[in-house]
């Protein structure tokens, strides 16, 4: 054959690659509706809110920052009951599939690689999300029937932290692709970040569930988007093992939804503490967040000086020698990263010290 009749042979790797079709994305396909799903849900807490009425003029006053105010003032054996069992389903049920997905061939979690993602929805995602979905509705349902949550025999700080674990360990999961401060990369224990990336699912699956069924579902602003974002970090959680579930800029998103959150119950409080929350949770996205998104150097630069400018703006009016007060959540976030990893760490370690010194030990003598 000629260099010319080679040259006319068409070629027939990468044409045929390109004409190739794109396989449809049916995990954002998923995590759109879950998004619309979440609005709906919400709003439908709304409209059924007045349906409360008469349980909320029985309500007890409130009487400072460790009383939950919407919760009967004397419990039933089945205002208990229905909130513990439902939760205890729930949680447990969701707990089950992520085992079945983790135990499922070729589904096994894996440090470091992202292999196993797909972009298509495992059986154990349309299981999580049809869970997530009636439960939701369930615990509607028995808010209007029995009211209680778990808020009548647990601490109102239970449902909180529940919340800020989850975000830290987000924080220390992360370290190893964006950086704990600017980018830099903590040198954290490397068994600790493991063991959360292998576990987090579970841990996170207690502080969603745990926080959805704390509070009845009630009607104020904050309870309102309280309910959405937790709806969202549903939906979220039960797209374990596909692409979406690793979009940076939706996880980001998540994240950062706290923000907002955290401002509007604290707008609502008499202390109004809303600047505490917002720069606080923006000092986190300035220091961390922002590094894994990819953004320019500039825009970074420009976050940081529209945070700086916007603290510096707010705090001349409430007075600057209250502008120690920013820095509360980002120190909570980072010294609790560090706790958590450097405990995790060490029991790691003493547990491979511990297995590796039973399995070198010689066998016993047969008699």
């Amino acid at each position: 054959m000629t260099t010319k009749q080679i040259k006319q042979v068409p070629a027939i790797g990468s044409a045929q690659v390109a004409a190739r079709p794109k396989a449809p994305r049916h995990d954002l396909v998923a995590l759109w509706a879950g998004i619309a799903m979440s609005l709906f849900f919400t709003a439908l807490i709304w409209w059924l809110g007045p349906g409360l009425e008469p349980v909320r003029a029985t309500l007890l006053p409130d009487s400072g920052a460790s009383w939950y105010y919407w919760k009967l003032p004397t419990a039933t054996w089945d205002s208990r009951l229905s909130a513990w069992g439902f939760y205890l389903l729930h949680q447990l049920a969701i707990w089950g599939l992520i085992y079945a997905a983790q135990r499922t061939k070729g589904g096994s979690a894996t440090p470091t690689g992202t292999a196993r993602y797909t972009t298509g929805l495992h059986w154990f995602n349309y299981a999580a999300l049809g869970v997530n979905a009636l439960f939701g509705f369930v615990h509607l349902a028995q808010t209007h029937i029995w009211y209680d949550g778990l808020a009548q025999d647990v601490s109102i700080w239970s449902s909180q932290w529940s919340v800020i674990i989850m975000l830290v360990l987000i924080v220390l999961m992360e370290n190893q692709r964006r950086g704990l401060f600017f980018g830099y990369k903590a040198p954290l224990p490397k068994r600790a970040t493991q063991f959360v990336r292998h576990y987090h699912g579970y841990i996170f699956a207690w502080a969603i569930i745990y926080t959805y069924w704390y509070h009845p579902t009630e009607t104020t602003n904050g309870h309102l988007l309280g309910f959405f974002y937790t709806f969202l970090l549903m939906v979220q959680g039960s797209l374990f093992f596909t692409r979406a579930h690793l979009n940076r800029w939706w996880t980001v998103s998540l994240e950062v939804l706290v923000l907002i959150h955290g401002v509007v119950v604290a707008m609502n409080q008499p202390s109004n503490m809303w600047p505490m929350f917002g720069f606080g949770f923006a000092g986190v996205l300035v220091l961390t967040q922002m590094h894994g998104l990819g953004l320019a150097r500039q825009v970074r630069l420009g976050l940081l000086a529209l945070y700086i400018g916007g603290a510096l703006a707010v705090y001349y009016e409430r007075g600057l020698d209250k502008l120690y007060q920013i820095s509360f959540i980002p120190v909570t976030y980072y010294v609790s990263v560090l706790v958590i990893a450097f405990v995790v760490g060490g029991l790691a370690w003493l547990y491979d010290r511990l297995r590796n010194g039973r399995m070198s030990q010689p066998p016993p003598i047969a008699r």
